[in-house]
């Protein structure tokens, strides 16, 4: 029994490779044009967070973070941190992100069941995602067939991580979007503008997953093949 960096199986992987690469580039690329755009509406996207929140989140807090794309809501103090470009700015891009952002603190406030679930599963994928492969490549090497399946185990936990994060972040985009349109925040024209911002970010958590559960079907071809 062996662990091939490079065999047959690696097919399985190589398209999802080729699409995360993809929707990384789009995101980036997404996210830099609407960022040259700003919005007709008198909002930074700190103002726009706050806006979505209304009342019912008076309590979340809301930070300028540090880097690009680096936005997130962190659910264990209830603070919402955004990068520069999107806390101070004006842009179509600052504003789909904050809104976003603002609407994964709701879906904490609002109880929101997949967001609840992710958050039970996180501490096993966290180490499944570290663990996983590794663990599985050992067993491979030393022909221990028990710590191949204990990998796959391990790894399984961030697969289904994975998959669970897609409808949060689907329906923290829908919110967002609803909530802009409810409040009558953006002009007519920028609604659709704002959306190929969302749509490309969620594509990268399509892309993620995919990956993810490429290299879990190899694991399973390599152990079917290591058994013959």
């Amino acid at each position: 029994m062996f662990f091939p960096v490079f065999d047959i199986s690696i097919i399985v992987v190589i398209p999802a490779m080729l699409f995360a690469f993809y929707a990384q580039y789009k995101v980036k690329a997404t996210f830099n044009k609407y960022l040259r755009i700003p919005s007709r509406a008198p909002y930074t996207g700190a103002q726009i967070a706050r806006e979505v929140l209304g009342v019912e989140g008076r309590k979340i807090k809301i930070e300028r973070g540090e880097g690009q794309l680096s936005d997130h809501y962190d659910p264990r103090n209830k603070t919402i941190r955004l990068s520069q470009d999107v806390f101070s700015g004006n842009s179509l891009a600052a504003i789909g992100v904050a809104a976003h952002e603002a609407a994964h603190a709701l879906q904490d406030l609002n109880g929101y069941a997949p967001l609840a679930i992710r958050s039970l599963i996180f501490p096993a994928a966290n180490i499944g995602s570290r663990l996983g492969i590794p663990l599985a490549f050992i067993g491979f090497i030393f022909a221990a067939e028990s710590l191949v399946i204990a990998g796959i185990i391990f790894f399984a936990g961030a697969v289904l991580f994975q998959v669970a994060t897609l409808p949060v972040e689907f329906n923290a985009s829908t919110r967002a979007m609803q909530v802009l349109e409810h409040k009558n925040i953006l002009a007519q024209g920028e609604m659709g503008q704002v959306k190929k911002v969302l749509d490309a970010a969620a594509l990268t958590y399509v892309a993620a997953t995919a990956v993810a559960i490429a290299h879990l079907l190899r694991l399973f071809l390599l152990l079917a093949g290591s058994r013959r």
